[in-house]
């Protein structure tokens, strides 16, 4: 019996996780990588003593980091209105 109810579980979380999916913007993995890509550039600025590059390196990184937010924000919404 404990079998049955751990198998029930399992095809329940897989379900759950196929519905997650579907509502998915895959902008927003790209959006990340982007922010990591400006805040090793930023880094790498760093190390090298050129901090006016540097500083506008970070300014991108906030950039986008708030875009990738806006993206996240919106898939919510707008699965929401489905």
């Amino acid at each position: 019996m404990g079998a049955t109810a751990e198998l029930n579980t399992m095809e329940s979380s897989e379900d759950m996780f196929a519905t997650k999916k579907d509502h998915r913007n895959p902008l927003v993995p790209l959006g990340a990588l982007a922010t990591a890509a400006v805040l090793c550039g930023g880094l790498y600025s760093f190390k090298q003593g050129k901090s006016h590059r540097s500083q506008l390196f970070m300014r991108a990184r906030v950039v986008m980091q708030g875009a990738t937010v806006a993206l996240m924000v919106g898939t919510v919404y707008a699965s929401g209105k489905q």
